[in-house]
């Protein structure tokens, strides 16, 4: 089966380690790359990511950014959808990098991961 280039996309960051050399295991699948920190999923994406994860928000956040603390994320009466509004507002909060392909999603840590679903 071929992949075309809309059957593969990487949430990435071109400043993480991680992110860049999952980037480098699939470039010759031509993933669509989109730099989140720059075009944040919208909140219906990323609600359908952490479906395909099965993971709930704070589960695909990363805690030790300043962001966690200043929007007091460790509150537990947040809802999930005022969580996927923190993420997208502050997209430095998500965890990097995410591949989405044929219907799943997995988080390149360690980035052999992502093979799995492709």
């Amino acid at each position: 089966m071929t992949n075309h280039s809309q059957d593969i996309t990487i949430y990435h960051n071109p400043k993480c380690s991680k992110s860049r050399q999952t980037l480098e295991l699939i470039q010759d699948k031509s993933p669509t790359i989109i730099e989140y920190l720059k075009t944040p999923p919208t909140a219906d994406q990323l609600d359908q990511i952490l479906n395909m994860l099965n993971l709930q928000p704070k589960e695909l956040m990363r805690k030790g950014e300043q962001a966690y603390a200043d929007n007091h994320l460790d509150d537990a009466t947040l809802s999930r959808k005022a969580l996927i509004n923190i993420m997208i507002e502050n997209p430095i909060l998500i965890e990097r990098p995410i591949v989405v392909a044929n219907n799943s999603a997995r988080i390149g840590r360690p980035p052999e991961a992502v093979l799995e679903i492709l």
